[in-house]
């Protein structure tokens, strides 16, 4: 495990999930408030950078954020309310959803233990968030790596060639950048999904990660391509799904030093089955977490066990 600390930079939202019988259930959401609760459930100490209201939603987030383990940094309750997105679930447990947001974030105090900074989702490419996580991406670049999770919500990020230059500002801050397939449809819309991995390489990251669903995922670097099958599990909600896949990417590549000041020269020299243990032991964490209501990451007792399982696996031809 690392000695140093992860700052997560993003938004933090309460998911409102409607229920069949016309009730709502609430749950603690928003994609970086999500990485870093799944952080510190697989034992990496995190800081977080974020915003909420002065209502019952943000005092739910921040008590859940604290009994994570969770370190909220500089003054969160700026936000006039809490931000919520409205989960709609189809028949198979995939979300869509109607937000009520903001991006406003908090400066974060100056701290030397940082080894990587990880931002995501809205407040990445919309402003006033978007110029606060480039200022904090941009200050730690010499000092420790940097990874962005694309996660584009067209709703609020908008489509077309003003996103694509928001999202290509932040992946030339980056190290390692994470998208799914329909994240690169989005923001490249008509590009195959090939092609928009190797477009983001181009800006500068060391590695882009795709997910594609139940059809796992593909690593791509700038001298190979390693691909992984997904899990076969029943679907209760896809609800935190990508986040949890991306801490345990971030975890995994942290126990193999893969990130932090010097990660970047590491991460260029991973080998094809470095990657294919890291990515198979993400694509585990997201099965777990579909598997349950929420976004519920799991813990690095239930997650260990099939890391090293998969640690250990034949990598395929």
């Amino acid at each position: 495990m690392t000695d140093g600390r992860v700052l997560v930079v993003g938004e933090s939202v309460v998911d409102v999930v409607p229920r069949e019988d016309g009730t709502t259930v609430e749950h603690p959401g928003g994609s970086p408030a999500n990485v870093a609760v799944a952080l510190t459930r697989l034992g990496v100490p995190v800081d977080l950078v974020t915003a909420v209201g002065p209502d019952t939603r943000g005092d739910l987030l921040l008590r859940h954020l604290q009994r994570s383990g969770v370190r909220v940094v500089g003054d969160a309750a700026i936000l006039p309310r809490t931000s919520t997105a409205v989960a709609r679930l189809d028949a198979h447990g995939a979300a869509s959803y109607d937000f009520d947001l903001r991006t406003d974030l908090a400066e974060p105090p100056a701290a030397a233990d940082r080894v990587h900074v990880h931002a995501g989702s809205v407040a990445a490419v919309v402003e006033p968030g978007r110029s606060a996580v480039r200022r904090v991406l941009a200050s730690h670049r010499e000092t420790a790596t940097v990874s962005y999770d694309i996660n584009a919500r067209p709703a609020l990020t908008g489509s077309g060639p003003d996103l694509a230059t928001a999202v290509d500002e932040v992946c030339a801050l980056s190290d390692l950048v994470k998208a799914s397939d329909e994240d690169l449809a989005v923001v490249y819309p008509g590009t195959p999904t090939d092609e928009a991995a190797q477009r983001l390489l181009a800006l500068g990251p060391t590695a882009v990660v795709v997910t594609r669903g139940a059809a796992g995922a593909t690593c791509y670097t700038r001298s190979d391509e390693i691909s992984v099958p997904g899990f076969g599990v029943t679907v209760v909600d896809t609800i935190g799904a990508g986040d949890s896949f991306l801490a345990a990417l971030l975890d995994g590549l942290l126990r193999t030093g893969g990130l932090g000041e010097a990660g970047a020269d590491r991460l260029s020299g991973a080998s094809r089955a470095q990657w294919y243990a890291v990515l198979s032991r993400a694509n585990a964490a997201a099965a777990i977490t579909v598997s349950r209501a929420g976004a519920n990451p799991p813990t690095h007792h239930e997650l260990d066990p099939v890391g090293t399982e998969l640690a250990h696996s034949d990598l395929p031809a």
